[in-house]
């Protein structure tokens, strides 16, 4: 009997929560043709801890420099027009710095500051709901210890 097995692959993200003197830092993006916002964030990838991919895509997508100090959250989300899950880490912590100059990846417009009234107010425009989850999340002070998730080489 010979039967197919389809393989179910989320995609596994991080995701920056970042807050600094009452505003949030966000990124505009392109995404299928549109301008949306979302938190700093992207895949993680091979060789990476979370934590590392958060301060990686932080860095790319924003120019600013981050150390995570708490996971916020851990969501799934299902794509409704794609059909893919995404799985994502969402980080809050520190900021380092910022590398003024630096080129960010090519979808990001620009890195912005945002209040939470403004967050809230421009919901229609966030990528996915995620987005709003983990800032409201943020807000409502959930903080879990880094060494949650262990990463066993």
């Amino acid at each position: 009997m010979n039967v197919e097995v389809e393989v179910w692959k989320p995609h596994v993200t991080v995701a920056a929560v970042i807050e600094r003197d009452g505003r949030f830092l966000m990124v505009e993006e392109s995404s299928a043709g549109e301008v949306v916002l979302n938190q700093p964030a992207g895949h993680w990838e091979a060789g990476e801890t979370l934590p590392e991919a958060c301060i990686r895509e932080t860095l790319e997508e924003s120019a600013h420099v981050f150390r995570p100090t708490h996971l916020v959250g851990i969501y799934r989300w299902r794509h409704p027009d794609s059909a893919i899950t995404f799985l994502r880490f969402a980080y809050c912590g520190e900021l380092r710095g910022e590398e003024r100059g630096r080129a960010l990846d090519p979808d990001i417009l620009r890195a912005v500051w945002l209040t939470a009234e403004e967050l809230r107010a421009s919901s229609a425009r966030h990528r996915s709901p995620l987005v709003a989850r983990c800032f409201e999340d943020y807000l409502a002070g959930r903080r879990y210890p880094l060494d949650l998730v262990t990463h066993v080489d």
